[in-house]
């Protein structure tokens, strides 16, 4: 008989989709395709900018991104597809018309603060811990 992993604490299932509340809106999946697309450094940077800056056009993301419109796009599509951001059309007409802009959603705000972001904040908290010759090259 297999005995439950030491490692593993009290509040801890065995299987990791055990984590999900029973009705979950989403699923593991879709959860870990969420951080597989804020892996690439372009999709990880577009969310950046939008959580921080607030909505944005293409345009304007293209300004802050240099890339080009056809990659800028795919990669939109990638982080609407999973649910990351949100694809909004202006209703109100303004100066530049009528306009479509993207958001991030609450989902992005979390994963980034509490994945990527915070490994980059407690960086200096793990310089510590890595050996002499590691540190030592981070410099």
């Amino acid at each position: 008989m297999a005995t439950k992993d030491q490692r593993l604490g009290e509040d801890t299932p065995e299987n990791p989709e055990d984590l999900l509340p029973e009705g979950s809106v989403l699923s593991l999946d879709e959860y870990l395709a969420m951080q597989q697309s804020i892996g690439n450094r372009t999709r990880f940077e577009i969310v950046y900018r939008l959580v921080h800056g607030g909505s944005m056009s293409p345009s304007e993301l293209n300004e802050a991104i240099p890339i080009d419109d056809s990659t800028l796009h795919y990669h939109l599509k990638e982080l609407v597809d999973v649910g990351l951001i949100e694809r909004r059309k202006r209703t109100e007409r303004t100066s530049e018309g009528l306009y479509t802009y993207y958001r991030a959603t609450i989902l992005a705000e979390t994963i980034l603060e509490h994945g990527v972001e915070e490994l980059l904040r407690r960086e200096r908290d793990f310089k510590g811990a890595y050996s002499g010759d590691a540190a030592e090259r981070s410099e």
